[in-house]
C-alpha cells in the first residue's frame, strides 16, 4: 500500500466522552498529517455538552446522527475506503454493513464480548477479576458471583447482545488492542488481538517538583463500585498513620456513588486528611490536576484492559499507585513508576501499603517520578501510529491478519 490508504474511523459518538475518544482526537490528526486520506463515521453526536473528536481540514465527517444512518454509510461507501477502522458501535446491523464496505479491523478498548455485564468482575464473596470464557455458564454464576445487576431479564438481554459481539469479532479482518492482558483474554476466546503501544495525548512537562509539605493524592475516574474510590477513602486512614505528614485527595469524575463517597470522606476527614471533589471536567484541566499531584491513586477493582488514566499522568512525571489488575501492569511498572497492591482481594489495608511504599522514602519518591517519566515514552503517537499502519496496510492488502486463531 502507499501513503494514500484511504481509513474510515468507526465510533458510536463524535463527542469525547471517554478515553477512546481522546485516542481518536490524537490519532485522526496524525494520520491525516502522516498523508492519509481519513475519515470519521460515528453513529450519533453525544452528549452535546461534551467536545467533538479533533477532525482537522480535509477530513471527512459521515456523521449518521447528521446525515440519516442509510445516507451516512451511502456517502462513506462513495469515499471508498480501503480499510474501516472501528472502535464499538451501538447498531449490530450497521457494525455488519460497515464491515462489508472493505476490510476491517477493530480496536479492543473493552470486554466486548467476554462478559455478559462487560465488567469481567464478580463481587460475591469480594470484589475479584474474573478469569472465564465467556459462554452458557456465565449465566449459572451471575447471579450467585454477583456479576451484574439483579434483573434476570436485563442478564439475559446483555447475554444475548454479548454473544453476537463475540461472533461479530470473529468476523473481523484483524483485532488489535493495548495491553497483553485483554490479547490474552481474547485467546481464551479462540481470537488473536495484536498489541500496539498505545498513546497518550503529549504535555509540556516542568523538570522541577517542589513539594510543600503535604501529599497531594488524585484520582481521576467514574464514581462507581468497582473503580475503587472507596476502597481508596478506607486506604486512606491507614496512609495517614504510616506517614506523619498532611494528605489531601482530590477526586475528579462524577457517577452513582459520588454522594456515597462524598459522605465517607467527611466521616474520616481530619486536620491532617482532607479531600476535594471536583466533579466531571474536562481533558485538560485533569492534566491541571496531575501536574500539581504528587501520586495518581488507581483503585479499580475490576481488571481495567488498560488504564488510559496511568500513561497520561505518567507523561506529568507522576507515579501511581494500584491494585495488580488486568492491564495495569502495561504501564506501572512495580517498583519503577509506583507500586502495586495485590487484587486478588484488594483490600484497603493492601492499597494503602502500596500508597506508603510510594511515599515513605523522599529518595525513592523522586525515582519513581523519574520513572514514571520514563515510562510515558511507550505511550506516544510516535510508537503507536508505524505500527497502526502497518497492521492497517496489511489488512488492506489481503494479508490475513484474522481475529480467528490459526
Amino acid at each position: 500500500m502507499t501513503s494514500q490508504l484511504r481509513v474510515a474511523v468507526a465510533n458510536w459518538t463524535s463527542r469525547r466522552v471517554g478515553g477512546i475518544e481522546d485516542y481518536l482526537s490524537l490519532l485522526i490528526p496524525a494520520l491525516h498529517g502522516a498523508g492519509f486520506p481519513t475519515a470519521l463515521w460515528p453513529e450519533l453526536d453525544t452528549p452535546r455538552d461534551r467536545q467533538l473528536i479533533s477532525m482537522p481540514p480535509g477530513t471527512f465527517n459521515f456523521s449518521a446522527a447528521e446525515m440519516g444512518t442509510r445516507a451516512a454509510l451511502d456517502a462513506l461507501r462513495e469515499w471508498r475506503p480501503d480499510v474501516i477502522y472501528v472502535h464499538g458501535l451501538i447498531d449490530a446491523q450497521v457494525e455488519q454493513e460497515l464491515m462489508g464496505m472493505g476490510p476491517s479491523v477493530f480496536f479492543l478498548h473493552a470486554y466486548r464480548g467476554t462478559c455478559i455485564s462487560g465488567s469481567k468482575t464478580v463481587t460475591r464473596p469480594v470484589a475479584m477479576p474474573c478469569d472465564r470464557a465467556f459462554g452458557w455458564p456465565c449465566l449459572l454464576h451471575y447471579f450467585p458471583q454477583g456479576c451484574g445487576g439483579r434483573s434476570p431479564v436485563t442478564m439475559w438481554q446483555q447475554y444475548k447482545r454479548q454473544s453476537v459481539q463475540l461472533e461479530i469479532l470473529r468476523k473481523y479482518t484483524s483485532i488489535l488492542t493495548h495491553s497483553t492482558h485483554m490479547s490474552r483474554e481474547m485467546e481464551k476466546h479462540g481470537l488473536q488481538a495484536d498489541v500496539v503501544p498505545f498513546p497518550v495525548e503529549p504535555i509540556s512537562r516542568s523538570e522541577v517538583y517542589a513539594g510543600d509539605g503535604t501529599w497531594r493524592l488524585l484520582y481521576a475516574s467514574r464514581m462507581e463500585y468497582l473503580k475503587g474510590g472507596s476502597f481508596l477513602l478506607d486506604a486512606l486512614p491507614h496512609v495517614a498513620a504510616a506517614i506523619k505528614r498532611k494528605i489531601h485527595l482530590t477526586l475528579a469524575g462524577d457517577g452513582p456513588e459520588r454522594g456515597d463517597l462524598q459522605a465517607r470522606a467527611r466521616a474520616i476527614e481530619t486536620e491532617s486528611l482532607t479531600t476535594n471533589f471536583v466533579g466531571w471536567i474536562r481533558q485538560e484541566c485533569v492534566g491541571a490536576l496531575m501536574q500539581g499531584a504528587d501520586l495518581l491513586v488507581v483503585p479499580s477493582v475490576l481488571p481495567e484492559p488498560l488504564g488510559s488514566v496511568g500513561p497520561a499522568a505518567a507523561q506529568h512525571g507522576l507515579p501511581a499507585a494500584a491494585f495488580d489488575v488486568g492491564g495495569i501492569r502495561t504501564w506501572l511498572v512495580d517498583g519503577v513508576s509506583g507500586h502495586l497492591a495485590s487484587g486478588t482481594p484488594p483490600t484497603p489495608q493492601g492499597l494503602a501499603a502500596a500508597i506508603v511504599r510510594c511515599l515513605e522514602d523522599p529518595d525513592h519518591y523522586m525515582k519513581l517520578r523519574h520513572g514514571a517519566a520514563e515510562v510515558a515514552r511507550r505511550f506516544t503517537m510516535t510508537q503507536h501510529l508505524p505500527t497502526l499502519i502497518a497492521r492497517l496496510e496489511r489488512a488492506a492488502s489481503g494479508g490475513v491478519v484474522s481475529g480467528m486463531r490459526r
